[in-house]
């Protein structure tokens, strides 16, 4: 079944040089150093016994990949179906889905006051596993879709650098924590000081290096497949982990993880498969993804944010107590130490 870009009109084009001028350089080093910044600044909320335990007792783990391997292929192929989507823009939604965790989750786990040790294992996991789920993955989702062969489209050399630009960085920030604890402070700061100046440079780069040439894909078909997309993983992340009875801050995390995508990794399969004449403005496909993204996160952090103002504080509960000796107390309050049948994992309600 050949591919035909319908949706493309014939006189698009890309930008002259488009991926080799000065300005889409500057975005990609800057891009880098914003990656590095954020997993160093992350590192220094981490401990290792606390990512220990989530290896020890991997339910919280085992749910999260489950959720992002399973919810978010599947979510893709089936908007595709729903909508009636063309052969080569079903492609570039499904390519999304099958996408590991991107480094926006961990960020947005943060400002959700999720478990950031789950956060990080958790988007480590997911990319290491791309190298064997995402090609079969694409095999099985695409049948019908593409004739040719996806699984030699995907970007092993990219997920294995996105491995050791998370885990690098991230491990430096936890040794400096265990062995350097009064620095940790200053480099959180920094680091968000950074990260809000890159941030910044990168909108106003991105915006200069695509101008108009996105407004091709805001269709109301593909604005409407787009936006499902996330706020489904967003959603589905969330009530999966609420039905396996993992704590809130646990099922926060995965939901973060599960709606955040690696747009990179898509946007380089798209660009690796088809040539600009075929994908024609789908190639942008992967940058309105990432919009998506960023503004239905920032709507679940402000409905997380408004929820904690309303909620009742814990320490207004009331209590009794009843007077005892000291003889009676000091035994009592030993054997009450650890309830019988606590759960120590970071995972259980």
């Amino acid at each position: 079944m050949e591919v035909h870009n319908v949706s493309a009109p014939f006189n698009f084009s890309m930008p002259p040089g488009f991926g080799k001028r000065p300005t889409d350089m500057a975005l990609s080093v800057i891009l880098v150093i914003m990656l590095l910044t954020v997993m160093l600044s992350l590192g220094c909320t981490m401990e290792f016994s606390k990512i220990k335990a989530h290896f020890w007792k991997p339910k919280g783990l085992a749910i999260a990949m489950v959720a992002q391997y399973g919810i978010m292929p599947l979510t893709a192929f089936v908007v595709g179906k729903v909508f009636q989507l063309n052969n080569i823009e079903a492609l570039a939604i499904l390519i999304c889905g099958c996408s590991p965790g991107g480094n926006l989750s961990n960020l947005f786990s943060l400002a959700v006051k999720g478990d950031m040790n789950l956060s990080i294992v958790m988007t480590t996991c997911s990319t290491f596993c791309a190298l064997g789920l995402m090609p079969l993955l694409l095999y099985v989702y695409s049948r019908g879709i593409y004739d040719g062969n996806l699984k030699d489209k995907v970007p092993y050399g990219g997920i294995m650098l996105s491995l050791v630009m998370v885990l690098i960085p991230c491990t430096i920030g936890i040794i400096l924590k265990t062995k350097r604890p009064q620095y940790v402070s200053y480099i959180m700061r920094g680091g968000m000081i950074l990260t809000f100046l890159l941030s910044i440079a990168v909108t106003v780069l991105s915006v200069i290096n695509v101008g108009k040439s996105i407004m091709y894909v805001m269709t109301p078909h593909l604005l409407t497949t787009s936006s499902l997309m996330p706020f489904t993983g967003f959603l589905l992340g969330y009530i999966l982990s609420a039905l396996f009875r993992l704590n809130a801050q646990c099922s926060r995390t995965i939901s973060m993880e599960t709606g955040f995508q690696n747009v990179q990794l898509c946007s380089t399969i798209l660009n690796v498969t088809f040539p600009p004449e075929v994908i024609g403005p789908l190639f942008f496909f992967p940058l309105l993804y990432m919009i998506f993204q960023l503004v239905e996160g920032f709507l679940f952090i402000v409905i997380f944010r408004c929820y904690e103002k309303i909620k009742p504080p814990k320490d207004k509960t009331k209590m009794i107590y009843t007077a005892a000796s000291t003889e009676e107390a000091i035994p009592e309050a030993l054997g009450n130490g650890t309830q019988k049948g606590e759960e120590c994992s970071p995972c259980t309600t």
